[in-house]
């Protein structure tokens, strides 16, 4: 069966084979296309939750490995039928034995950019694109749309507090995408925005990012003027214009026009203007300013950096006619991302006191600034348990920990992830937690590596004081440590 006709058919005729289904986002678009009726199946190297648990949950069959004779499904008359699709997420590469095998069989096979744009966007497409802020946006952004009854298509790739799904199939002429500026597969180079068909973008952050594919920051910055040419007349793009990367987008696409937000304290005198922004540990709340009027915004999230975010979408909202009313509601109910400042144990939960955060910061960059954050938020003592990406663990990334953590009263290394060690004796080897503890001693006068978890928890909970705050920065699990210091508050009170 062509493409052609897959975007015709009943779903419930068409079979779709996920290769890589076990992301965040292939799991939650495998979700959606089996909750819009279709038959669905999938593979991966491995599984794990909370992606593997909605699988299960949602009746989605899938299997560990690549296995070429496992991508059929057995008719109740017992004979086999292949797949009708097979979608090949990342983990799927040219050489992948079940690509090879759909393509002896003359099965088409799209990558998974391919596949939003084929069978998720819709006439008027949403993409929230940029170095930062694309996943927070185009989340954000959905949750205003259902409140106000648009009933959009979205994807985005985290997890968010607010969504059942980080995918979902609507019924009506409205998608929303995150549009991540990668390739789109391994041997895609173009953009995974590319293909998501955009009549409206909102354009967060231009920022030399992505070394690997873009040599240069021009190369970089080119991706996204070819992105703007492209914006249909009909369309606009709502732009953080206090950006320097975004501005110099935006010359060289005179004739997109561009709706701007940004700091009321700037001379560039946006469309949409935040001032008067204030946080605590309730969330925050600022102004927006549009024309003569302003409008009182609250939030439960964490983090003044989230007021950009929430500009960017009252601005793009507003512009489509939805009420300031209904915009401001969404605002304040809609709870943030998994990860991201995330608390997973809130001070006013227990007669402790104690509050603990979750936020995926595993660089010494990140995690300073989600440390500074936390430290106008909060008035008691903040213990960091960090451990970095792989980036974070290469000797040329040492440097960068001076003064990291200065925020931080205490930081505490647990045992690190076990990392697969490049055959290259010329390959820089990343540090262990004893190293990564002696560098960050350098500059911070009470850093501890404990190396068992269970003396790590030990260490954390033993004398809790109202209003300390224990922070996990990371992007690995943390081996349920996270879990377990919760409960262990819990219980003591």
């Amino acid at each position: 069966m062509d493409i052609s006709k897959i975007l015709q058919a009943d779903p419930k005729t068409i079979h779709i084979h996920i290769i890589g289904i076990c992301g965040v986002a292939t799991g939650a678009v495998a979700v959606a296309f089996k909750n819009k009726g279709y038959i669905v199946t999938g593979s991966d190297k491995g599984f794990w939750p909370p992606v593997s648990t909605e699988l299960e949950k949602h009746s989605v069959n899938f299997y560990a490995g690549w296995h070429p004779e496992r991508m059929s499904i057995i008719r109740p008359d017992g004979t086999h039928r292949l797949p009708d699709l097979v979608i090949a997420g990342t983990a799927s590469g040219s050489s992948n034995p079940e690509t090879l095998f759909a393509e002896s069989q003359g099965i088409p096979i799209v990558s998974f950019a391919q596949a939003i744009g084929l069978l998720f966007a819709r006439k008027n497409s949403l993409v929230c694109v940029g170095t930062w802020g694309k996943t927070s946006n185009s989340a954000l952004l959905s949750h205003i749309f259902m409140h106000a009854d648009f009933d959009p298509t979205y994807m985005f790739g985290g997890l968010s507090l607010s969504h059942e799904q980080s995918a979902y199939i609507g019924n009506s002429e409205w998608s929303i995408f995150e549009g991540d500026e990668y390739k789109s597969s391994p041997t895609d180079t173009s953009p995974k925005f590319a293909y998501y068909k955009p009549t409206h973008c909102i354009l967060t952050a231009v920022a030399w990012d992505h070394a690997d594919l873009y040599p240069t920051p021009e190369d970089f910055k080119n991706v996204f003027v070819k992105l703007l040419h492209n914006i249909p007349r009909s369309g606009f793009v709502v732009a953080c214009i206090d950006n320097e990367g975004v501005r110099d987008v935006l010359s060289h696409a005179p004739e997109v026009k561009v709706i701007t937000y940004g700091s009321a304290d700037t001379d560039w005198n946006p469309d949409y203007s935040y001032s008067e922004i204030t946080e605590d540990i309730h969330g925050l709340t600022c102004i927006i300013s549009h024309g003569d009027t302003d409008y009182k915004i609250s939030s439960p999230m964490l983090g003044s950096y989230q007021v950009e975010n929430i500009t960017a979408c009252f601005a793009m909202a507003h512009m489509h006619g939805i009420s300031p009313e209904k915009i401001i509601e969404a605002i304040k109910s809609f709870k943030g991302m998994k990860r991201r400042l995330e608390r997973r144990l809130d001070a006013h939960d227990t007669k402790l006191g104690i509050t603990v955060i979750d936020d995926i910061a595993h660089s010494a960059d990140k995690a300073r600034t989600t440390l500074e954050t936390l430290r106008r938020i909060y008035d008691g003592k903040i213990t960091a348990i960090f451990e970095p990406n792989i980036g974070g663990r290469m000797p040329e990334a040492l440097k960068k920990y001076a003064h990291a953590f200065n925020s931080a009263d205490k930081v505490i290394i647990p045992r690190l992830t076990k990392l697969k060690v490049s055959d290259d004796i010329h390959a820089p080897v990343p540090v262990d937690g004893e190293k990564l503890h002696a560098t960050i001693s350098e500059t911070h006068n009470n850093a501890l590596y404990i190396d068992d978890d269970d003396n790590l928890i030990s260490e954390i909970t033993k004398t809790p004081h109202k209003g300390d705050v224990i922070v996990f920065l990371g992007s690995h699990g943390f081996r349920k440590m996270i879990e377990t210091t919760v409960s262990t508050f819990l219980h003591q009170q």
